[in-house]
């Protein structure tokens, strides 16, 4: 008899595997970083870049999204059902807000047989995933520019997919309909504000200032010498940074559905649950964007310690071949990779038109879902992105970049 078996077969420990890959990146980082005194300052370096640049602003617009969100009662649901001849384009709008509700959302109505083949098309192909956080942040012109063409893309794409094959096709069966449908009313533990999460409102309101003076390029101000300015944006950034990681990589293990895994081991690994209070769910979505910022601005930077290449000169040798490169990496599912890719065009190291074929390609973390629930379907509309995300970005390499 195994005595360990109950325990196997526990969502918890489901979640403790989902969780390895993150664990061992984590180990990872710290061994790189603490090779000498360079590399350590390195990554306090990412760590308060990542959160005074990027995860301070995420929270911000959550914070306005899902407050509008609670005092007006909005249902996304009830809205689709309603507008139904609008689908697409609202499949698209929804695709393109940052993050990958919007996109969830419309894949599971999708699967419960309300919205066609075309808007699941619109919404995938709309949607960047939380990279979008990270390009509003540092570049918000670039960042409105390439959700706008999204939903431009997203809607001619869905419109023609539903003339080529009607708004049924590949509809799910019964079974795929009833597994949506617990999806939708499925109820998780609620999780209450705790001792870590005080600490965390209390660092991101100096961290949304220290973010705001460093958006508007404004040093020290007041009192403040130029040196403990810059003191204090390193250490509480970094501070927030690893509180917001290690509260992600604890909720993604201990957080239980009680209606079970629908999604398998990943799915919700990084939402908070539309049941809990707005001030969590701003929390938990942040400290996985955050999470994934860290390791990509790692990544990135910690190769250009070790082995001091010119990333720029090195892309530039296969300049004609990075928006294919950057689009068959948005067929990879979750939104990591993406922030990676949206990170090394930030970078300067890969074009515009590199980004705009992966923000097109790119799925984010709505293809869990699809692929859980309506396999096929997620294949296919996963492919048919990827014709507009070849036409899109090299049209715009041979206008704007020739």
């Amino acid at each position: 008899m195994n005595v360990l078996k109950p325990v196997k077969n526990s969502a918890i420990w489901q979640r403790a595997k989902s969780s390895y890959l993150v664990l061992i990146c984590i180990f990872v980082v710290l061994a790189l970083s603490l090779q000498d005194q360079a590399s350590f300052h390195v990554f306090l370096k990412v760590l308060s870049d990542a959160y005074i640049a990027v995860s301070v602003f995420v929270a911000f617009t959550l914070v306005i999204f899902y407050t509008l969100e609670s005092a007006f009662k909005l249902n996304t649901k009830v809205f689709l059902r309603k507008y139904k001849h609008l689908q697409v384009p609202i499949a698209a709008l929804l695709g393109a807000l940052p993050g990958c509700g919007g996109a969830i959302i419309v894949v599971t109505q999708y699967v419960r047989g309300r919205l066609s083949f075309g808007s699941v098309v619109a919404v995938l192909t709309a949607t960047m995933g939380d990279a979008a956080f990270l390009l509003l942040a540092q570049a918000p012109q670039t960042g409105f520019f390439i959700m706008g063409l999204g939903v431009c893309v997203g809607i001619i794409s869905g419109y023609a997919i539903d003339a080529l094959h009607g708004q049924d096709y590949l509809r799910p069966k019964d079974e795929e309909i009833s597994r949506a449908k617990c999806l939708e009313d499925s109820d998780a533990s609620r999780l209450r504000l705790n001792g870590f999460d005080c600490v965390w409102l209390a660092l991101v309101g100096p961290g949304f200032i220290l973010g705001i003076l460093g958006a508007l390029q404004i040093g020290a101000i007041g009192w403040l010498s130029e040196d403990m300015h810059n003191a204090i944006a390193l250490y509480l950034g970094a501070a927030g940074a690893v509180l917001g990681c290690l509260m992600w990589v604890y909720s993604s293990v201990f957080r239980v559905h009680r209606a079970g895994e629908q999604y398998g081991a990943a799915h919700n690994i990084h939402m908070s649950s539309e049941k809990d209070h707005p001030v969590h769910r701003v929390i938990q979505d942040t400290n996985f964007v955050t999470t994934w910022v860290v390791f990509a601005f790692f990544i990135f930077e910690m190769t250009l310690h070790i082995t001091q290449i010119d990333l720029v000169g090195l892309f530039s040798g296969v300049h004609l071949y990075l928006p294919l490169i950057a689009i068959l990496i948005g067929f990879i599912p979750g939104c990591g990779p993406q922030i990676l890719v949206t990170a090394t065009y930030l970078s300067g190291a890969i074009p515009l038109s590199a980004q705009i074929g992966n923000a097109i390609s790119n799925d984010g973390d709505a293809l869990f879902p699809a692929i859980a629930l309506a396999p096929r379907a997620a294949v296919v509309a996963t492919v048919y992105s990827a014709l507009p995300a070849f036409i899109v970005a090299y049209g715009y390499m041979w206008l704007f970049e020739s």
